[in-house]
């Protein structure tokens, strides 16, 4: 599986209908119809993908949503909800994090205190990060290796790709502007939302 691959399927997840839970048994079915190798794969691109919005200026915008209290962990749950938002999405935010504020999913937060959300609206998706290891599982028959023969898969494929990348501009030489203006308009802290 390559980026478009992953992508696509990526897209067709946020273009299913449905509740999250839905939609990731609808990736955890396609998977599964593939060779486990393709589960391997899925999931170094869903890392890459993270690992590439992990900035202080996507860190930023996603701490002024969820209202000043964006933990490590919760950061991570969040870029992997951006992954899931699609790659229009996800490239428009990794490019100006203050994009986020043409999220409808983040539009509809918007004026409402946090303790309102459902679990469904807030911009956080962790379920997605095991959608893969559970396809590969399934796929192999490994459910009580505790994970470990898929996490090595792994390891080892995204050490591969990282020795053809070398070649590519190293991470954190685009600029990260901080300036979000359009999502602390929507988001003031010590406003109801927060």
């Amino acid at each position: 599986m390559n980026d478009d691959a992953f992508w696509a399927l990526i897209d067709e997840l946020g273009g299913r209908t449905g509740d999250r839970d839905e939609r990731l048994e609808w990736l955890r079915a396609e998977l599964t119809r593939r060779p486990a190798a393709e589960s391997v794969a899925f999931q170094v691109c869903l890392e890459e993908a993270c690992e590439r919005a992990d900035t202080r200026a996507v860190w930023k915008a996603a701490d002024r949503v969820e209202g000043g209290g964006c933990t490590e962990d919760a950061f991570h749950y969040f870029t992997l909800w951006l992954v899931g938002q699609g790659r229009k999405v996800y490239e428009s935010v990794v490019a100006d994090p203050d994009a986020l504020a043409d999220v409808p999913g983040i539009r509809a937060l918007v004026g409402r205190h946090r303790d309102e959300w459902d679990d469904d609206e807030w911009p956080e998706w962790e379920e997605l990060d095991y959608v893969a290891q559970d396809a590969f599982d399934e796929l192999t028959g490994q459910e009580d290796d505790e994970g470990d023969e898929f996490l090595d898969a792994v390891e080892e494929l995204a050490d591969e790709r990282g020795e053809r990348e070398e070649d590519d501009a190293p991470r954190g030489s685009r600029p990260e502007g901080l300036a979000i203006p359009r999502l602390t308009a929507l988001f003031p802290l010590g406003s109801s939302g927060s």
